[in-house]
């Protein structure tokens, strides 16, 4: 049997983006950023295409954090994926959602790849709290 999170998860999976609260590694204030996430069986994950982003810096040093989309919410923590094989399936999960996107999520691959784009993407995965 899932859980009640998960169930009320999946309700909402079809909505593209995410309302993501986060607190500041200095402040220790709440910021609100708006983001993609993916749903992947039982794991949830949310990425970003620059690693440098204020927004990843704080989650990495306070992982606590609150989800708001589709009129639910959620609380819980975000790890962030350091095993490349985490990562990738993490991205290839965002990758499937954002279908549309692929071809320029491929182009920056390709550039990545090739050593004339250097590749700034990172992922988390978040297990809310029951």
């Amino acid at each position: 049997m899932e859980s009640t999170e998960l169930a009320r998860l999946r309700r909402v999976d079809e909505k593209q983006t995410t309302r993501m609260t986060h607190y500041g590694r200095k402040t220790g204030k709440p910021h609100e950023v708006t983001i993609w996430f993916a749903l992947d069986g039982d794991r949830l994950y949310i990425g970003t295409a620059n690693v440098n982003r204020k927004w990843v810096r704080n989650v990495q040093k306070t992982p606590k954090i609150k989800l708001s989309m589709g009129g639910e919410n959620f609380e819980g923590n975000a790890r962030f994926l350091t095993d490349r094989t985490e990562h990738e399936r993490a991205m290839a999960a965002i990758r499937r959602k954002y279908w549309m996107f692929r071809p320029i999520l491929a182009l920056g691959r390709t550039l990545s790849a090739k050593g004339l784009m250097r590749d700034n993407t990172g992922s988390f995965e978040v297990t809310l709290e029951r």
